[in-house]
């Protein structure tokens, strides 16, 4: 198992049914990320506590980044490695927010390195609504397979109420 400091928990909002599934992703902020967009977006997520259970992480995280609290059933989505080796735990819940009363906390780094000025940064700069195939093409590579997962539960819940 990986340690705590290589683990993350996030949640993934998503609301429509199986044929019209949205799913809210947040754009991080920063100056890295400014001026990318496909392949930048992610779910709200952060590091598990050293005593904390993986979902009470992906709930904490996600309220600190977005400003909401989504209460619920929440569906587990398991867990993948990403490509920097750090593993991503998430689970999926049903709601509708809307994303323009994102408030997120912030971080602190040095910008422009070595300038000495410490500037303030929100960890997601904007989140937004997208369907399945576009939020294929804007969400990390390392976690679209959280859509997948979830589209394929969608689908299924759909062909179990036939």
């Amino acid at each position: 198992m990986a340690s705590r400091k290589s683990q993350s928990a996030g949640l993934l909002l998503f609301r429509g049914g199986a044929a019209h599934l949205e799913v809210l992703l947040g754009h991080p902020g920063g100056p890295f990320w400014q001026n990318k967009d496909d392949g930048a977006w992610s779910i709200p997520k952060g590091l598990i506590g050293a005593d904390e259970a993986p979902l009470s992480a992906a709930r904490r995280e996600f309220a600190e980044e977005t400003g909401y609290h989504p209460d619920g059933d929440f569906l587990p989505l398991g867990e993948a490695r990403q490509p920097g080796g750090k593993v991503v735990q998430a689970w999926a819940i049903e709601g509708d927010w809307d994303p323009a009363l994102i408030q997120s906390n912030t971080f602190e780094i040095e910008w422009p390195p070595r300038s000495g000025r410490r500037l303030t940064f929100p960890e997601i700069d904007r989140a937004a609504w997208f369907g399945i195939a576009d939020a294929r093409r804007k969400i990390l590579k390392g976690q679209m397979v959280f859509v997948d997962r979830l589209l394929e539960s969608a689908m299924a819940v759909c062909r179990d109420n036939r």
